[in-house]
């Protein structure tokens, strides 16, 4: 007589079963990480946007601004 192999139906196959995430999550995550890994793509073989942008302060020479950042003229308090 040939044996037929069955599944477990016991108390590990449902254990399994819940641990498991549904096949719908998991699907979802996957298109996740997929849509982002294309936006990340996308992003590094566009480049920089502002690639003249630096920190305020520092120069495109590598010196400090001598312009003084504050914006003078503005007298808080005053209500004018």
């Amino acid at each position: 007589m040939a044996q037929t192999w069955q599944p477990t139906s016991g108390p590990t196959a449902g254990l399994v079963r819940r641990l498991l995430p549904p096949p719908a999550l998991f699907g979802f995550l996957v298109l996740l990480v997929l849509v982002f890994s294309v936006s990340y793509a996308a992003g590094r073989s566009a480049g920089p946007v502002a690639p003249g942008m630096h920190v305020p302060g520092i120069t495109e020479d590598g010196g400090t601004d001598t312009v003084d950042d504050d914006m003078g003229g503005m007298n808080h308090g005053s209500g004018h």
